[in-house]
């Protein structure tokens, strides 16, 4: 039975919630944007449903998962947690986005959890998706996972076949593509992931002078190291967790491990 957050939880959600817009707010402030063209995406992943629900307390609006088998057993816990936090009131109600790698035999679920898909990265997903979405009638946003950084071990579909993926997406009327997203390679020096963001904006512009383009207005790009220069570059929604939730906890040991975790 969940129970009221704990105030001294609460008051760090706060202090790291502030500091991370802080940080957005200055580098709008060097790019000459306003901190209203950025949306901020919570990282759930391996966090405590406390750490979770004190943010959601705090003010943040949108919440990434990356497995759909987690968002089903986060979504529930968080909602108790806090319903019981505040029991007089309606509790607030974030958006869900699938952040990781979404494999085409949970698109049903995922249409069922998320508002929003971040990582969508070839036609036969698209196809589920929108499908699902249209029995389910709703309409899914997404963003086109692109691999920028040529790294195998990255999800993404190649920069040569965005602009086919792109035309394939826009055969469903239930799914509308919003932006592009992608992910530099790891460095230590954020200013080395410039040249990889500013290749998605590129293609941003590029394609969304086309007419299957024409809702291409996100880019989903930056994290925690390096989310001053993603906005520098034109980042529209940016995604936090240790900064904003604190350290994860660790994973499972293989022999406790779900097995129905990809």
């Amino acid at each position: 039975m969940s129970s009221a957050i704990a105030p001294q939880c609460l008051a760090e959600a706060s202090e790291r919630l502030a500091a991370v817009r802080s940080r957005i707010a200055q580098a709008c402030a060097r790019a000459g944007r306003e901190t209203s063209e950025i949306t901020l995406v919570g990282a759930c992943k391996r966090q405590p449903v406390e750490r979770i629900a004190a943010a959601v307390c705090a003010g943040l609006t949108q919440l990434g998962e990356n497995y759909v088998q987690a968002a089903e057993i986060m979504g529930p816990r968080l909602d108790e947690c806090l319903a019981a936090h505040s029991p007089d009131t309606p509790p607030p109600a974030p958006t869900w986005r699938m952040i990781g790698h979404l494999q085409r035999n949970k698109a049903s679920a995922a249409v069922g959890i998320f508002q929003a898909i971040d990582s969508l990265d070839n036609p036969r997903l698209a196809r589920a998706l929108g499908t699902r979405a249209r029995d389910a009638g709703v309409v899914v946003e997404a963003c086109l996972q692109v691999n920028l950084s040529g790294e195998a071990s990255k999800s993404g579909c190649q920069e040569a076949d965005l602009a086919d993926l792109l035309t394939a997406c826009a055969e469903f009327s239930h799914l509308r593509i919003v932006g592009l997203m992608t992910m530099p390679a790891p460095g230590p020096d954020p200013e080395q992931a410039r040249e990889t963001f500013a290749r998605l904006r590129a293609l941003r512009d590029t394609l969304g002078r086309r007419d299957e383009g024409a809702d291409l207005h996100h880019l989903n790009m930056g994290m925690s190291g390096d989310l001053e220069v993603a906005i520098e570059e034109g980042a529209t929604l940016v995604r936090v967790g240790t900064d904003l939730f604190g350290e994860r906890t660790p994973p499972p040991s293989p022999r406790s491990a779900d097995k129905t975790m990809p």
